[in-house]
């Protein structure tokens, strides 16, 4: 399979690096193509024997795949500015938040569409993405889709694509959620004289184990915080005034919040 990667952010690379390690294609066969001609030094030493190029006026893209990996809110003056020629054998993978599978066809005049929704830990290879897909795609092309994203971690088809407003909101921007408390933890412990490194250790090893916890015991999240806080406890001391502060409706509204956003992106 020859892949072109439109984008060569954080995540276009980390998609090109995942592909490159398990084998999935050739160095030969894989395009890189970024907006900045800066960049392109730096690609040519991290993908050697790969093709590397700015992108110009008119671009003839030769892949079987075509992943857009740029920002959404530069997908439109993109496609305005530019003009794609797609063969209509050629698949389009959109990682961009947002923009629904009908709006991409439209803008880029082409009906095989996929679109999913990656985050962050997709760089480690960690990452967990939903996607769905156009009328016309076939079992085996979807299969070919879900092999390529599972190199980045885990993937989870889902029918209806409205849901993947609710999956940005959820796990693509999911990881900035636990990155905020993990600050906040870290904080508190050097309020305590805790050495700031030292606090870091406890707080990212706590994470760590809470959850490999929660991924192998059968026991249910509720059952697991009442492990932890006992009648009196110190635990039970910080939980009062999370309920206090209503902190569990906090979050979820932040949640819903990224949701709604991610919905106006698509308008």
């Amino acid at each position: 399979m020859k892949i072109t990667i439109l984008g060569a952010g954080k995540m276009g690379v980390s998609y090109a690096k995942s592909f490159l390690k398990y084998e999935l294609i050739k160095p030969e066969h894989l395009h890189l193509i970024t907006r900045k001609k800066s960049n392109i030094p730096r690609l040519t030493e991290e993908f050697p024997g790969s093709k590397i190029s700015i992108i110009d006026e008119d671009i003839i893209i030769d892949s079987d795949l075509v992943i857009i990996a740029v920002k959404p809110q530069d997908f439109q003056l993109l496609t305005e500015n530019i003009s794609f020629q797609f063969k209509e054998d050629q698949m389009i993978l959109s990682i961009m938040a947002g923009i629904k599978i009908k709006q991409i066809q439209k803008f880029i005049n082409h009906k095989k569409v996929v679109r999913a929704m990656p985050n962050s830990p997709t760089l480690l290879g960690m990452g967990i993405t939903g996607y769905s897909v156009a009328e016309g795609i076939s079992f085996n092309e979807l299969m070919s889709i879900e092999r390529l994203l599972n190199a980045t971690g885990r993937s989870i088809y889902l029918e209806d694509e409205d849901l993947l407003d609710s999956v940005t909101a959820l796990s693509g921007s999911g990881p900035a959620y636990f990155y905020y408390i993990v600050d906040a933890m870290i904080k508190a412990g050097v309020e305590m004289g805790i050495d700031e490194n030292v606090a870091k250790l406890f707080v990212k090893q706590t994470m760590l184990g809470a959850y490999h916890l929660i991924n192998n015991s059968e026991k249910n999240l509720e059952q697991l915080i009442e492990d932890v806080a006992s009648k009196g406890g110190t635990t039970e001391a910080a939980l009062q005034v999370f309920e206090r502060n209503q902190l569990n409706e906090t979050i979820q509204k932040a949640i819903l919040a990224a949701e709604k956003r991610s919905k106006e992106l698509s308008r």
